[in-house]
C-alpha cells in the first residue's frame, strides 16, 4: 500500500447538502470536451477501497484523510468529480464529512467505512451524468409529476414484469407485514418497500427488459425481479440519512432515473449470480451504472439508453 503525502488542500466544509454548483479545480490530464472514462474511474476507486479498508479502524482518520486528499486528485477520479455539480473539492469536503459522521447500524447499507466510501464514489457516475436534470426536491412533486408514471395503474393490466411492494400506510398495515413475515419470513425479500409507486417510463422499460432477460436465464423456480426502491424527493432522502441509512445527496433517486434492485434474497434460489452478471454486463456495455450497496444493488439508467427505452416503453404500452 502506497503511504501519501499530505496535501495542502482545503479543510473538509459543511457541503454536504449543497447541490449547488462549486468553483471546481481542472482535473489534471481531462481534455476539454472530453467525457471521463468511466472504466478507469471504477478501476481507480477498486484500487482506492483495499487502501481505506486497510486504514479502517479508529486511530487512523488523520492517515485516511491524507490518503484521500492524494487519490481522489488522481486523474482517472479526479475528471468524474470535478464534472458533477459540486466539483472535486466540493465532492472531497462531502466524503470526508460523511466519513466524519459515520456510524454503522443496521439499517444502513454502509456496513462499514469501506462500503461507504464505495457507495459515495461510485453514486457519483449518476450525478455526472444527470447533472443537468432538476430533482424531485418534495414528496407531493413526485407525486404530481407527469414525468412519473403509476406502477399499480400498470400492474392490474399485466404490464409489469417485475415486482415491488409498497410501504403500509396504516399502523393496522405495518401489523399485518410484520404478521406476515413471522409466519412466512423468506416468502418476500426483508425490504420497506416503496413509499412512491412511481418510475419514468425509461426506467419502467429498462426494469421490465432485466426482468424478462433474469427470468430466462435464472434457475427453475425463482421468483421474478424484486425492485425495492425507484424514484424518491429529496425531502424523502434527507428523511432515510435521520434514520440511519446511506442516502447519499444529490441521489440518482431524487432525479428519478435509479432504481434499487434485490439480490441477497436471490441467494436462497441460487439466482443471485445470475443476476449480478447481468447487471454488471449491462454497466461494461454503458447502459447502466451499478452500485453494490449489498442486500440490494443501485442501478442508474445511462443518458445513452434514454431514447431506446422510451421506445420501448412506448411500444410495449401502446402508446
Amino acid at each position: 500500500m502506497r503511504v501519501p503525502s499530505r496535501s495542502p488542500g482545503r479543510q473538509p466544509g459543511p457541503a454536504v447538502t449543497s447541490t449547488a454548483p462549486a468553483r471546481r479545480v481542472p482535473a489534471a490530464g481531462r481534455r476539454a470536451g472530453a467525457e471521463p472514462d468511466l472504466s478507469a474511474y471504477r478501476a481507480a476507486v477498486a484500487e482506492l477501497l483495499v487502501e481505506v479498508g486497510a486504514l479502517a479502524d479508529a486511530p487512523s482518520v488523520t492517515a485516511r484523510q491524507v490518503l484521500l486528499d492524494q487519490r481522489l486528485r488522481e486523474p482517472a477520479i479526479a475528471a468524474v468529480l470535478d464534472a458533477t455539480p459540486q466539483g472535486l473539492i466540493g465532492a472531497r469536503e462531502t466524503l470526508l464529512l460523511e466519513m466524519a459522521r459515520y456510524q454503522p447500524n443496521a439499517r444502513s447499507s454502509a456496513q462499514d467505512l469501506t462500503a461507504l466510501v464505495r457507495i459515495y464514489l461510485l453514486s457519483r457516475v449518476d450525478v455526472l451524468w444527470w447533472r443537468d436534470s432538476p430533482a424531485f426536491l418534495t414528496d407531493d412533486q413526485v407525486s404530481a409529476s407527469t414525468e412519473l408514471v403509476d406502477l399499480e395503474w400498470l400492474r392490474r393490466r399485466g404490464l409489469i414484469e417485475f415486482r415491488y411492494q409498497e410501504q403500509p400506510a396504516t399502523v393496522v398495515g405495518r401489523g399485518l407485514r410484520a404478521v406476515r413475515r413471522r409466519l412466512r419470513p423468506d416468502a418476500t425479500p426483508r425490504t420497506a418497500g416503496l413509499l412512491f409507486r412511481r418510475a419514468r417510463r425509461e426506467m419502467i422499460a429498462f426494469l421490465n427488459d432485466l426482468a424478462r432477460e433474469f427470468t430466462a436465464v435464472a434457475p427453475d423456480g425463482t421468483p421474478p425481479l424484486w425492485v425495492t426502491s425507484l424514484a424518491r424527493s429529496a425531502e424523502h432522502q434527507y428523511r432515510l440519512r435521520r434514520l440511519g441509512y446511506a442516502a447519499m445527496v444529490p441521489s440518482g433517486h431524487c432525479l428519478g432515473w435509479a432504481a434499487d434492485v434485490e439480490l441477497e434474497w436471490y441467494d436462497r434460489f441460487g439466482a443471485r449470480p445470475a443476476l449480478a452478471g447481468l447487471l454488471l454486463a449491462r454497466q461494461d456495455a454503458g447502459e447502466v451504472n451499478v452500485v453494490d450497496e449489498g442486500q440490494a444493488w443501485h442501478v442508474c439508467l445511462a443518458p445513452a439508453a434514454r431514447r431506446r427505452y422510451r421506445r420501448a416503453y412506448e411500444t410495449e404500452m401502446g402508446v
